[in-house]
């Protein structure tokens, strides 16, 4: 049954993959360097708001210059229980993520693609699919999370405790990758997170294998992301206009 079921899967992808639309294959790849989380999370609003612009998707790889933590679009400041850390709301949902011991990606779906075709959920499932086994592939057991009908707190959700439905976990239950999407009429951003525990040897297999295995079962044909000369700038008017004030991580309240 468990060679069915890989049988099946493989099936499943590959009629991904011929029903793809050419121009859908194109991703973007920026691996992009150590920023602040202010900017961090100011570039990835701003992928989604030009995202019709690139013809293609992008895949953006980054860290964090500063010990960090992330928490979820809808939830209070007072989530993160750590202290000493810069804190940054998400345009993303999803619970708390500290960041100084994962692999942090972006991935930006412009509108008409067919993955912004399915609904919420089996979007999720797309994109884990791959992280799945890209871990597996690292030789970690893994699986996605079922939907057993439990409710998180979203108020208090720490990402890498709670697992919600389609998040990649390990043969021993912990979870190993997540992520949280945010859906406009430009497209879906979504926000990834991986355990550096996915791996041995620190984040580089790590980011091989996720670029193989979305390539594989996506179908993704990688190019350089020739960022625009616009982008930096206005992300780092955007991140110290909104993602590093008060009114916004405290209040959730953007600037005008």
């Amino acid at each position: 049954m468990a060679n069915d079921s890989l049988i099946q899967d493989s099936v499943t992808f590959v009629f991904k993959r011929c029903c793809m639309p050419e121009n859908s294959s194109r991703c973007l790849l920026w691996m992009d360097g150590s920023r602040s989380p202010y900017l961090n999370m100011a570039v990835d609003e701003l992928l989604l708001e030009h995202a019709p612009e690139f013809g293609g998707v992008v895949l953006r790889f980054y860290e964090w210059n500063i010990p960090s933590a992330s928490f979820g679009y809808s939830q209070p400041i007072g989530a993160v229980t750590r202290k000493g850390l810069t804190l940054v709301r998400r345009p993303t949902g999803g619970g708390v993520v500290y960041h100084d011991c994962d692999l942090t990606y972006t991935l930006v779906i412009p509108a008409g693609h067919p993955i912004c075709e399915l609904d919420r959920m089996e979007s999720y499932k797309a994109v884990h699919e791959p992280i799945m086994r890209a871990i597996m592939c690292l030789g970690k057991g893994a699986h996605l999370a079922p939907d057993l009908g439990e409710k998180h707190d979203r108020a208090t959700l720490q990402c890498f405790v709670s697992p919600s439905p389609n998040d990649v976990i390990a043969s021993d239950g912990i979870k190993l990758a997540g992520g949280a999407q945010r859906r406009t009429r430009k497209g879906i951003l979504h926000q990834g997170s991986v355990s550096l525990n996915a791996s041995d040897s620190g984040r580089s297999p790590i980011v091989d294998a996720i670029r193989r295995a979305f390539a594989g079962e996506l179908g993704f044909i990688y190019e350089p992301f020739p960022v625009p000369d616009f982008l930096l700038k206005d992300a780092e008017q955007l991140a110290r206009r909104k993602y590093a004030t008060d009114a916004w991580n405290v209040e959730k309240v953007a600037p005008c």
